[in-house]
């Protein structure tokens, strides 16, 4: 496969997987309305959920190309929710018996990561 077909098929799921997210999100709103993101919760879980299961059927079964791996994953898997890779990559290390790599690799990606999204909040608003 060339990293050309590599990119357009992860293209094309990642906007089947952002478009379904979407379609979750504003039916949560509607449901459930505004004052907890319940849809980003749900996205996060059965994306996790889906991720495990697809990276079971891949690992035991293995009958699946390449293209549908990469679609199904990385393309709607990760247009909807990068959440679910980074609950594959924690289960990883933690069934490698990396316990404390696993512990620093959820730590920092959500500290971290809440520490970024404040400061760019705080940059934007220090220049507008």
């Amino acid at each position: 496969m060339t990293a050309l077909a590599g990119t357009l098929i992860v293209f094309l799921g990642g906007g089947v997987g952002a478009a379904i997210r979407h379609g979750i999100n504003i039916a949560g709103l509607r449901l459930l309305g505004p004052n907890f993101p319940y849809a980003t919760v749900f996205i996060n879980i059965s994306g996790s959920i889906i991720m495990g299961m697809a990276a079971a059927y891949f690992a035991f079964r293995g009958d699946m190309s390449q293209h549908w791996r990469l679609f199904l994953t990385t393309g709607v898997l990760g247009g909807y929710t990068t959440f679910s890779t980074f609950s594959l990559d924690a289960a990883l290390l933690y069934e490698r018996d990396q316990y404390m790599l696993a512990a620093i690799y959820v730590l920092a990606s959500v500290i971290l990561s809440l520490i970024g999204l404040f400061a760019g909040l705080a940059t934007v608003r220090h220049f507008s």
